[in-house]
């Protein structure tokens, strides 16, 4: 890819977003490659875990709004035109629909679409020196890529309208307080820490790994009936597996199970 680094290395892949020049800024290259990333990450069997982050300074600064300006309304294919999601559409959904677990380490700043990325991803890590904000109504915006699905489920309705309404900045500890990541770490940590996580989930068995991350997606937006009938039936799926198989063996050998995905 242009402008995403991809290694894959005991299970975990990481993405590296790669304009830091521009903050890691998306233009119209960037969009299609996160897309496809989360895609390929999602149907390949040796990855287990996938960790975003962003090179350089930044995370990622959102929309390339200067990309955004040379480009040509006859630019535009007509797929392009038609698409009601748009890429910051297909962005929130590749990340929330890809089955495998997904890290983010927030390096820099996260602004706009860039931290409505971050909070697609099921847990967030934060370095002490960045920061994060909703930015959009700044540049006389309104939200996209998933911001005002997941900022209200994450914090509530009434601190996701003041950050959105205001488009504030906030800092690393803020950020914790409010519960829109898991951790602050001090920016030589930030990685390692991601990556020692993404680990120890890849070492998991990835078929009950995939249905626990189904299941947390659906629960946003289903009732208790619903999703009791579904872990019901995800369960049982789990039990005819060997890795269950491998997972009481080891409880009764009292040592370390080694799942295969099978």
């Amino acid at each position: 890819m242009e402008h995403i680094l991809v290694e894959t290395k005991d299970g975990v892949r990481t993405l590296k977003l790669n304009r830091p020049e521009r903050l890691n800024a998306v233009n119209s290259q960037l969009s299609l490659e996160i897309v496809q990333a989360f895609k390929e990450a999602s149907l390949d069997d040796e990855v287990r875990a996938v960790i975003v982050t962003g090179n350089g300074r930044g995370f990622c600064a959102g929309l390339d709004l200067e990309d955004l300006g040379n480009r040509k309304a006859s630019e535009k294919t007509r797929h392009e035109t038609l698409d009601d999601l748009g890429w910051v559409g297909h962005q929130a959904l590749g990340i929330v629909q890809c089955d495998k677990p997904v890290i983010a380490a927030i390096n820099g700043v996260a602004a706009g679409a860039g931290f409505a990325l971050s909070l697609a991803c099921d847990i967030r890590f934060i370095s002490e020196s960045a920061k994060v904000t909703t930015g959009y109504i700044r540049r006389g915006l309104s939200p996209d890529a998933g911001m005002s699905y997941f900022l209200p489920r994450l914090i509530g309705y009434p601190k996701a309208a003041e950050l959105i309404f205001t488009g504030r900045d906030i800092a690393a500890q803020e950020a914790k307080e409010l519960g829109l990541v898991n951790d602050v770490l001090p920016d030589d940590e930030l990685y390692n820490h991601a990556l020692n996580l993404a680990k120890e989930i890849a070492a998991g068995p990835p078929v009950a790994m995939t249905y626990s991350k189904r299941l947390l997606t659906a629960s946003n937006d289903i009732d208790l009936t619903t999703l009791l009938k579904q872990e019901y039936l995800l369960i049982q799926k789990c039990f005819q597996t060997n890795d269950v198989q491998e997972g009481v063996q080891a409880f009764l050998e009292k040592r370390k199970p080694v799942f295969q995905g099978e």
